[in-house]
């Protein structure tokens, strides 16, 4: 088997030559920031048992992080959650917590959520 040998002048061109290439074709930067949905929401549910709610959600934003306070018909407590550009995820800390998955639209969200085993769809709509 032959070896081939390159000056290292030529190597360290070769060499500049590839890095500047990798450099020059970078992808685009995306907007990654997250949407806005601090505020106070409400919730309306429609679970796939036909019983349907009405909940209020005050959340606090601070870059993904959501916290904030649910207010159901029948519980009530904290929530923790992200948002991902347009998708939120928020869970309630309560009794039976309830899983919110949806996207968010400037003061509309929607998605489905789940709770003990149950699922359905919700609608959020900015209250203030």
């Amino acid at each position: 088997m032959k070896s081939y040998k390159l000056p290292f002048s030529l190597l360290f061109l070769l060499l500049l030559a590839f890095s500047h290439i990798g450099f020059s074709q970078q992808l685009p930067q995306q907007d990654s920031s997250a949407a806005d949905v601090a505020g106070t929401w409400m919730i309306y549910t429609h679970g796939d048992d036909g019983k349907t709610g009405t909940h209020t959600v005050q959340i606090v934003q601070n870059g993904n992080t959501l916290t904030g306070h649910f207010k159901g018909p029948y519980q009530s407590g904290g929530i923790e959650g992200t948002m991902n550009i347009r998708h939120i995820v928020f869970r309630t800390k309560t009794r039976n917590v309830l899983t919110f998955r949806g996207m968010v639209d400037g003061n509309t969200m929607e998605g489905n959520f789940g709770v003990r085993g149950h699922h359905g769809t919700w609608q959020g709509r900015r209250a203030d």
